[in-house]
């Protein structure tokens, strides 16, 4: 993806998904990670949705920009359930230009859909110049 304009700090990208059991389901075949919270529905019938599914969704806001992270740190604060709707905010905090790339630094954290914060993250990666 090529950008029309540079980065700059304190942009914001943002991106909402709902969870449902085929994701957690899928996940958990992928992963391996059958724990008995993500393969059986609770009281309620729902799952709890695996921490590292959920922040696929900073990573899909990385995958935007063709960002290529170097470090990630995530804080897991309370579960996410099948039927969540999460929403996603990233933004931008540090830029800096370098031959063939960008260094990039992002911070930013996911809620559900009542407000409540349910992970916060940080990053640091590169950005590669189209055709490095």
């Amino acid at each position: 993806m090529k950008r029309e304009r540079p980065f700059q700090i304190g942009e914001v990208s943002v991106v909402e998904r709902r969870f449902t059991d085929e994701d957690v389901l899928e996940f958990q075949r992928i992963s391996g990670d059958a724990g008995r919270h993500h393969a059986r529905p609770d009281a309620q019938g729902r799952r709890v949705v695996h921490g590292l599914l959920t922040a696929t969704l900073p990573t899909r806001l990385g995958g935007d920009i063709d960002f290529l992270a170097r470090e990630m740190q995530f804080e897991f604060l309370r579960p996410v359930f099948t039927g969540d709707t999460i929403r996603c905010e990233m933004t931008i905090t540090e830029v800096a230009p370098e031959a063939g790339r960008v260094r990039l630094s992002a911070s930013g954290g996911c809620w559900n859909q009542d407000g409540k914060e349910v992970l916060r993250f940080q990053t640091r990666g590169v950005v590669l110049d189209e055709g490095t």
